[in-house]
């Protein structure tokens, strides 16, 4: 049943094959089994593709419940031990998640020896379902999606900053107008808008796009850009703050204007759960907030959580 709803859920079984440490003929074998076993086709499947029969559907949903009533069954044992145990698998964005949420994670697993963690750090909103993760981390505001749990881990400020040699040559900006009239280093990756966003003191969101002659489609790059004298950059505060700390940036305007990004934990919504994923989610909850905005920024968000 585990073999055949990983196949449907990741749609070949190559993939399934990959994700389980078995062979494609083996994953073939086991959804084989299961439909000489009932009597029924449960896939129809050509070179191409393959596709859910109607009893396949319904053979599929039955299933997931049953798989995921064992993995409640098998929590309140590690529960009753007070010890999580299992594959902690979290998705979660590239930089952010090397930066702020790995070392967190890790630090959880280094209390508890039975624990694994399998952490998939990709900019792309991926399905947790079917990647069959315990726990994704986006920032932004999540789609509601039936079956699925959010909870607000903070926020986290952006900051314009540049270097202090380049201000030096070209004076900084004091306005919100003054940044059309620099030179910017741009992140720029397909779906990311590259305007940068303001917050006026009557709540307004107010777009600035500063000219630019250099793109990215890295964030760590834009800082290292920036620190180089390349221009002015719109970085995240946790991003700029060992610069900031160095003095290879300073933070222009003052912190005036300052907008904010939401990040929240998501997970798929069970009976029980797991005790591994709660101890992941107060972690985060916990101690991320602090690593992603200056401490008073942190706190307030915590507040407002």
């Amino acid at each position: 049943m585990a073999t055949f709803v990983k196949a449907v859920d990741l749609g070949s079984f190559a993939a399934a094959a990959e994700a389980s440490g078995l062979s494609p003929t083996m994953v073939g074998k086991h959804v084989q089994y299961l439909e000489t076993r009932l009597g029924v086709r449960l896939l129809n499947r050509t070179t191409r593709r393959q596709t859910l029969t109607e009893f396949g559907r319904a053979y599929y949903d039955r299933c997931r419940t049953i798989l995921q009533e064992v993995e409640a069954a098998d929590a309140l044992a590690s529960d009753h031990l007070n010890t999580p145990h299992g594959t902690l698998r979290v998705t979660m964005p590239a930089l952010l998640g090397r930066v702020c949420v790995a070392p967190l994670l890790i630090e959880l697993a280094g209390r508890h020896p039975t624990l694994q963690l399998d952490m998939s750090m990709d900019d792309r909103i991926v399905d947790i379902a079917a990647g069959a993760y315990d726990l994704s981390v986006r920032t932004g505001q999540p789609e509601d999606q039936t079956g699925l749990k959010t909870m607000r881990l903070g926020s986290h400020p952006m900051v314009v900053c540049a270097s202090p040699h380049l201000l030096d040559a070209v004076g900084a900006p004091q306005t919100l107008a003054d940044l059309t009239e620099h030179h910017a280093v741009m992140y720029a990756r397909p779906g990311w808008s590259h305007t940068w966003l303001f917050r006026e003191e009557d709540g307004r969101t107010v777009e600035v796009s500063p000219s630019s002659r250099l793109r990215l489609n890295d964030l760590a790059a834009v800082a290292d850009a920036a620190a180089g004298g390349a221009g002015l950059a719109w970085i995240p505060w946790w991003l700029a703050r060992p610069y900031l700390d160095n003095g290879s940036l300073v933070e222009v305007l003052g912190g005036r204007h300052s907008f904010a990004f939401e990040n929240h934990a998501v997970w798929p919504e069970a009976r029980h759960l797991p005790l591994r994923v709660r101890l992941a989610i107060e972690i985060l909850a916990a101690e991320l907030p602090a690593r992603l905005a200056p401490s008073s920024a942190a706190s307030e968000g915590n507040a407002a959580g």
